[in-house]
């Protein structure tokens, strides 16, 4: 949107549309939006669905959970676009912490085929984080435990698998890592037999999106036209007149 020379910012125009949420990739916001270029349109950058605001996992984990939500419970994840915009920074504990909500997040809803692979990953996850920081996050441990309550048979033969694997189960912990679990976790919640997936999948993202800001706070405030800079503090307003498209 052009700004017009000498206009008072109180009194620039905002666009009467915004994108459209919808599954996939567009080639311009008319054509709708996932949420991560949703989130380039807001933070101002070049439309696309990998935008430099946000920490590429996050966005990984955006695009997935826009892709597998329901076009009826679409809408409800744009109140949450904003708090992803400068949302990033190289700290290794980060992608720990995605993958391991994820994985505790699906284990107890996910097919057997999925569950032997999350268990690996989330025993894998608590073990790298305690390595790095001598000691779980707040409330962690109480979560594997929640998850591998639900899942007993599963946990044993994880843990049977790891010890077997010797050196092996210690390689170095990497980003692709971290996107097979949450690749895997979200498929599971999406393909569950129970009720309410798109609620999961909402607060799988919220949660990490709520991790990651305790440790990676906005790197720097992000530049936005004021227009732009509008619509991010209303977006939350606009969200109930958020189209969906079928």
């Amino acid at each position: 949107m052009n700004m017009l020379k000498g206009t008072s910012p109180d009194l620039m125009p905002v666009p009467s549309l915004m994108p459209v949420l919808s599954r996939g990739k567009h080639r311009t916001p008319r054509s709708g939006a996932c949420f991560m270029e949703f989130a380039s349109y807001l933070a101002g950058e070049a439309w696309s669905d990998h935008p430099a605001c946000t920490h590429p996992l996050i966005a990984s984990l955006a695009r997935m959970v826009n892709d597998c939500t329901s076009d009826s419970s679409r809408a409800r994840l744009v109140p949450l676009i904003p708090s992803v915009i400068g949302l990033k920074g190289d700290n290794p504990r980060i992608r720990l912490l995605i993958a391991v909500r994820a994985a505790t997040a699906a284990l107890p809803v996910s097919s057997s085929d999925h569950q032997r692979a999350l268990a690996v990953g989330i025993l894998n996850c608590e073990r790298q984080l305690a390595g790095l920081d001598g000691e779980l996050p707040d409330g962690l441990e109480a979560r594997i435990r929640t998850a591998f309550d639900s899942a007993p048979e599963t946990e044993r033969w994880a843990r049977e698998f790891i010890s077997s694997m010797g050196a092996w189960s210690r390689t170095k912990f990497t980003d692709r890592t971290a996107e097979t679990i949450i690749r895997v976790s979200v498929q599971g919640i999406a393909e569950a037999c129970t009720p309410h997936p798109d609620d999961r999948l909402f607060e799988l993202l919220s949660g990490v999106i709520d991790d990651a800001t305790r440790v990676l706070a906005p790197t720097q405030p992000v530049e936005t036209p004021v227009a732009r800079a509008d619509e991010t503090r209303s977006v939350e307003n606009r969200a109930a007149g958020v189209r969906v498209r079928a």
